[in-house]
């Protein structure tokens, strides 16, 4: 898979079994850990969707995973929880982890992971409703990186951050 500079076409897919998930090293141990062992069972089990970017079909270059999630009314900004319906939870989507392989770092692909991310979580607003997105970060790097792209952080969860699905739908205008 190359375009006419030789360089790799990278590609967002489904977890598969063609996928290496045992040599994806990004220095998290944990999520590391989590995609050679546990994402293909959560996925079986309906509780994550791990997605992989892949520049061959084989390698594994970054992955996320998405699930539903709701989130309590109270545990959002007051000003951001005005503009909502008063029920006690909020539908959205939790995107559970976001990794990336040290060997593909300082190349903008985490950011590609991301923006992948949010347009399919756009896209399947449609069809099930999300009225925005939810991490949790590792550390303060990574919520340094998801407030660039206009997460907020909720004030009574610690390193959880929300991004409301209109904020997501500008993002693609």
């Amino acid at each position: 898979m190359t375009r006419g500079n030789d360089k790799p076409q990278f590609l967002t897919q489904p977890l598969g079994p063609t996928h290496d998930r045992n040599s994806f090293s990004c220095g998290v141990e944990a999520l590391d850990n989590y995609l050679r062992k546990q994402a293909a069972q959560d996925f079986k089990k309906h509780v994550a969707v791990p997605f992989v970017l892949t520049p061959d079909g084989t390698t594994i270059a970054g992955y996320y995973t998405l699930s539903q999630f709701a989130v309590r009314l109270e545990d959002l900004p007051a000003d951001l929880a005005k503009k909502l319906p008063r029920y006690p939870l909020v539908p959205a989507t939790l995107l559970g982890r976001l990794a990336l392989a040290t060997a593909f770092r300082g190349r903008g692909y985490g950011e590609a992971l991301l923006m992948d991310a949010l347009n399919r979580i756009l896209q399947h607003s449609r069809a099930v409703a999300s009225a925005g997105v939810v991490v949790d970060a590792i550390a303060a790097a990574a919520v340094a990186f998801y407030k660039k792209y206009g997460f907020i952080e909720l004030p009574n969860i610690l390193s959880r951050l929300f991004l409301p699905l209109g904020t997501v739908e500008q993002l693609f205008r």
